[in-house]
């Protein structure tokens, strides 16, 4: 994330640059991007951000987030955003959730994923995965949506799925400048990978179906503020060439000057 900066500062000149950790320790860090309560690590990442002496003090600021920190960094727009988010940009992130637990080629340990992946696939909506391990924590079979409403621990909270509406998370996302969401074209770790732009997809194969954003209530009825956006022309879907996080440094600088011009 640090090369991410000195980019920033190369392409636009010298900018302030804030990498969110959750634990000053590098493994730990890393951990937590598996194992935790996304909930409250997002209010941990609020906390951090509001305490920072530049940022807090800012009359706005620019997002990226890559995989699914992008998620995460929609999650802060829209339960805190303070200081506010002007333009978020996100990179692969899984939006409307995860259908397949399909990531152990990114892991630094692929035994050890394989072992979390048997208990992701077959303890899903138990309270402790839910509360424990992060990718179930945005896991979503449209297939199987009542279970998905009843126990998930996050995403069906920040997407607004639920029936009682929180109307602080569509202000926040609605007062975006722009929000850009990229899907990559060969993305074999987020399943969907339309799901990073708020598309459903339903079986595989020839009986696969996807279901555009705007054919969805979230869209339709408005549930956190993307319909609204996209009637103001701030809603872009951008397609990256390559697989998962094939973020080159001309696809950056692209996005910088689109974000600061």
């Amino acid at each position: 994330m640090n090369l991410v900066g000195e980019l920033l500062n190369q392409t636009h000149g010298p900018t302030y640059t804030y990498n969110i950790r959750l634990d000053e320790d590098g493994g730990d860090d890393r951990t937590a991007t598996f194992y935790g309560n996304v909930t409250e690590q997002i209010a941990i990442a609020c906390a951090k951000i509001a305490e920072d002496p530049i940022l807090s003090k800012a009359p706005a600021v620019n997002a990226i987030g890559f995989s699914q920190g992008g998620q995460f960094m929609r999650a802060y727009v829209e339960t805190c955003n303070h200081p506010p988010v002007k333009n978020l940009v996100t990179f692969g992130s899984p939006h409307n959730g995860i259908s397949d637990f399909n990531n152990c080629e990114q892991s630094w340990s692929i035994l050890v994923c394989i072992a979390w992946d048997g208990i992701l696939k077959t303890q899903t909506w138990t309270h402790w995965v839910q509360s424990h391990l992060v990718p179930a924590q945005y896991y979503k079979n449209p297939e199987k949506i009542d279970e998905y409403l009843e126990y998930s621990n996050w995403l069906a909270n920040v997407n607004n799925e639920r029936p009682v509406k929180n109307e602080t998370y569509k202000q926040n996302l609605a007062n975006l400048d722009t929000f850009w969401m990229y899907q990559f074209s060969e993305d074999t770790v987020v399943v969907p990978p339309e799901s990073t732009w708020f598309d459903s997809v339903v079986g595989t194969g020839e009986d696969r179906i996807v279901k555009k954003l705007k054919d969805q209530d979230i869209y339709q009825e408005d549930w956190i503020g993307l319909k609204e956006l996209d009637e103001k022309g701030a809603l872009v879907y951008k397609m990256a060439e390559g697989p998962h996080m094939s973020v080159t440094d001309e696809l950056l600088k692209d996005v910088f000057e689109m974000m600061y011009d």
